[in-house]
């Protein structure tokens, strides 16, 4: 049977944070859907209908839909890391959706991928408060699926080494490229698939590459509080990377 693996979420799904030298993000799920082909040593079928930015009820409600509509064998769903972010998170609101993708799936007979975001408070401001909300968000998301061990899962948010700033990139919210081959190694695993050893912790980047101080908040903390006073987002008007249906992902 041909994997038709299709993904749904947010920046960490997209996959911000590990950019090619030409500009383009490639991610945790990418590396994921090669990774899998190389295991097997058969193509894959990928598309990633993630977009930067988006709030979990705008992912359920534009994502999902178009994402069966596929007719995938697997749908891989994280949400809920904007949410966190803002004081008005409602966790009750948050498990539902992720129940209603859940059952959705079941409807659709698809092979459900849940996964958790990485831990970014550690080197964040006022972290603490997100790290709490963070910290209840995946103890209930994970009491909500207890009884279901058909469930594919990643759970990220409690690994104590992807908390570590070596792992992030320069604006401390978006994984850089060694915590996407992390994530990835992790999920290749929970998928019963060989993982590259590498891809556990590449080599650490260069200190140099982090921003410190007023350059840190001038280039990530400034932009990100104009967003929201003015009520945007980051992924508004962005289309899609690998939305415009199946791409064919072979062994290597």
């Amino acid at each position: 049977m041909t994997v038709r693996y299709v993904v749904i979420g947010d920046s960490f799904s997209e996959g911000m944070g590990d950019e090619l030298p030409d500009g383009t993000v490639r991610g945790w799920a990418d590396l994921t859907a090669q990774g899998w082909a190389d295991a097997t040593g058969q193509p894959v079928e990928y598309a990633n209908l993630a977009i930067r930015g988006k709030l979990i009820g705008p992912i359920v409600e534009q994502q999902l839909e178009p994402a069966l509509a596929l007719k995938p064998t697997h749908l891989s769903f994280n949400g809920g890391g904007n949410d966190i972010l803002r004081p008005s998170a409602d966790v009750g609101r948050i498990v539902e959706l992720f129940a209603h993708v859940l059952r959705r799936c079941d409807e659709e007979g698809v092979q459900l991928i849940l996964l958790s975001g990485a831990n970014p408070t550690r080197q964040l401001p006022l972290g603490a408060v997100m790290r709490r909300r963070g910290d209840l968000l995946s103890r209930a998301v994970e009491a909500r699926i207890a009884d279901r061990p058909d469930i594919v899962r990643a759970m990220n948010w409690f690994d104590p080494e992807l908390t570590l700033p070596t792992y992030w990139s320069e604006d401390r919210l978006h994984m850089n490229t060694r915590g996407h081959h992390r994530v990835a190694a992790r999920l290749l695993e929970a998928l019963g698939l060989a993982q590259p050893e590498g891809w556990w912790s590449l080599p650490e980047l260069p200190e140099s590459a982090r921003l410190r101080g007023a350059a840190y908040y001038r280039e990530h903390v400034g932009p990100w509080v104009r967003r929201r006073l003015t009520g945007t987002s980051s992924g508004d008007g962005r289309e899609p990377k690998f939305g415009g249906g199946w791409v064919t992902v072979q062994p290597s």
